[in-house]
């Protein structure tokens, strides 16, 4: 993949690194693939981590705010409400999760 990286978004989406995650999406990186080993989304990783702002840059590439993580079965919206965020909950019900 020119110029960007699964794995390497998925790390900064856990780091919270805006630029890295801005950078791989411009790249073209998709941005619901899920990690192999830990079948988990960089959005979902982003929100349990807490990274508000990363999780609102995959939304605003077209994250899907309902895909399901894999490995813990959990959305966006179940980890949204895990870690305390109350405005990326409901920007997530905004675009239809439920």
């Amino acid at each position: 993949m020119s110029g960007g990286d699964w794995k390497d978004m998925f790390g900064a989406a856990c780091r919270g690194d805006v630029d890295l995650v801005r950078f791989h999406v411009q790249a073209g990186v998709d941005v619901d693939y899920a990690h192999p080993e830990f079948q988990e989304t960089a959005l979902v990783a982003a929100i349990l981590a807490r990274h508000e702002t990363v999780a609102d840059l995959l939304l605003d590439s077209g994250a899907d705010p309902t895909l399901v993580s894999i490995a813990d079965q959990i959305t966006p919206l179940e980890a949204a409400r895990r870690s305390v965020l109350p405005a990326i909950e409901h920007r997530l019900r905004s675009l239809g999760a439920g």
